[in-house]
């Protein structure tokens, strides 16, 4: 996956504006933790190809095999291709993905239980799609009639979730698609990473179009968080009021807490966004990692628990994501009635369990002197106030053995019980990890300074 903030758009010279200052502020590093919200039409064909396991699909054939259910849209449109030839045989060659907004009803979403699950599961904010590349709109918004309250579901989702957010007492985000919207263009299909950037508008009435878009969703919901995809048009770029620089001045007039993301195509930047992406080291930047708790982010009814992340993998994603200095957004993908899968579900109510317990070394930490050790057992460092956090990775070890740095100070499990450790003859101080601790996925052990 490609790193966004690499992308600083087109050389403007003397018309180059004048970006925010904003950094990215406390709240957001503390939160360690979000859930992303992937919920459009893609929820009703609810389908993308699976490769299976040892399949190798040829670069130039990837995206007609794209696995992400939320890109239906476009795949569907590359004549041959499994999607295409799925919908033909289930909704017949005269059925467009936009006749798909009909058949979306939303009849199952309770707004209060679902941002209820997410919470339960740790959720310090969340961000649902607001507009996919589809183009589909899922508030109320006066550019286009292609939107929610007007079709299909015929709710305002986003004000639904927005409310439901706040009585939960989590951050509100959005997803938004800054410069793909197939909705407002004509282009053929993507079919490569260069077609990705190649096909879309970069015209100025479609910059006003998009800047309209973001606006009524800053002034309606004055989201704690920006979180914009594939970059935003070239014609928004310069000094004009509707043009991006323009857009995140207002943004911040009126969200000061407010953060945005790296995905705008021009020298400025929040957070760093990784997708899919494994990272060796502390990044010195605040940071973001997103994944779907599935392989796709929008819900896909083909996949099953071999490619749906376990609890146990959630947990130990979620320490060493936070270990190395970033946050964690974990995706969803409802149905089209609004229910999250089980599958996802389940690995939830694990994570849930395992925050219960262990949340204090995880929300408003920031990384130690290290993030882990080059040997013996496997682990993770966080720190607070209260110490130097001890994440162990595999607590069947049955032992850790401590550095140098942490072989003196009072040390307690999460659960607040104290240690029992030994200094062996060599100096290593020796923790034993509880039997009752064994079959946890990460035992946390918080050494006081």
């Amino acid at each position: 996956m490609m790193n966004f903030e690499k992308r600083t758009g087109p050389e403007l010279g003397a018309d180059t504006p004048v970006y925010p200052a904003q950094g990215v502020p406390d709240w957001y590093r503390d939160a360690k933790l979000g859930f992303f919200v992937h919920w459009g039409l893609y929820s009703v064909p609810a389908w993308a190809v699976q490769h299976g396991e040892g399949v190798n699909i040829p670069t130039e054939d990837a995206y007609a095999w794209h696995q992400y259910a939320e890109w239906y849209g476009n795949t569907v449109r590359i004549a041959g291709s499994p999607t295409w030839e799925r919908h033909q045989r289930l909704y017949g060659p005269g059925t467009s993905y936009e006749d798909l907004a009909d058949l979306w009803d939303a009849s199952s979403f309770d707004p209060d239980a679902f941002v209820g699950e997410l919470v339960d599961a740790g959720a310090q904010y969340i961000v649902p799609t607001t507009k996919h590349h589809e183009g589909f709109c899922l508030w109320g918004t006066g550019t286009t009639g292609f939107n929610a309250v007007a079709r299909g579901p015929r709710r305002d989702l986003i004000a639904e979730l927005h409310d439901a957010t706040r009585r939960a007492g989590a951050r509100f985000g959005v997803y938004f698609s800054g410069a793909l919207d197939w909705h407002a263009s004509d282009f053929p299909p993507i079919e490569s990473d260069t077609d990705l950037f190649r096909h879309r508008r970069n015209d100025v009435p479609f910059s006003r179009y998009a800047a309209a878009q973001l606006d009524e969703l800053i002034e309606r919901f004055s989201p704690d968080l920006l979180w914009n995809d594939i970059e935003w048009p070239d014609g928004g770029k310069g000094r004009d009021d509707f043009a991006v620089a323009a857009l995140l001045q207002r943004y911040f007039a009126q969200v000061p807490h407010g953060v945005v993301n790296d995905r705008w195509g021009v020298p400025y930047h929040g957070f760093l966004t990784r997708e899919y992406t494994h990272i060796p080291g502390i990044l010195d930047a605040p940071w973001e990692s997103t994944r779907g708790l599935g392989y796709s982010f929008g819900y896909n009814q083909a996949e099953d628990e071999r490619q749906t992340l376990s609890g146990p993998d959630l947990i130990r994603m979620l320490v060493d994501v936070v270990s190395k200095n970033g946050n964690l957004l974990i995706n969803v993908g409802p149905d089209a009635a609004g229910r999250i899968p089980e599958l996802q579900r389940r690995t939830m109510r694990e994570l849930g369990a395992w925050m219960r317990t262990n949340g204090d070394t995880i929300r408003g930490t920031r990384p130690w002197l290290r993030f882990g050790e080059e040997f013996g057992e496997p682990r993770r460092y966080t720190r607070s106030a209260a110490g130097v956090h001890v994440h162990a990775l595999d607590p069947r070890a049955g032992e850790i053995h401590l550095p140098a740095e942490l072989s003196t100070g009072d040390a307690h499990w999460a659960d607040g019980s104290a240690a029992e450790s030994a200094v062996q003859g060599d100096g290593v101080r020796v923790v034993r990890i509880p039997d009752a601790l064994r079959a946890e996925p990460v035992a946390t052990l918080t050494v006081a300074p």
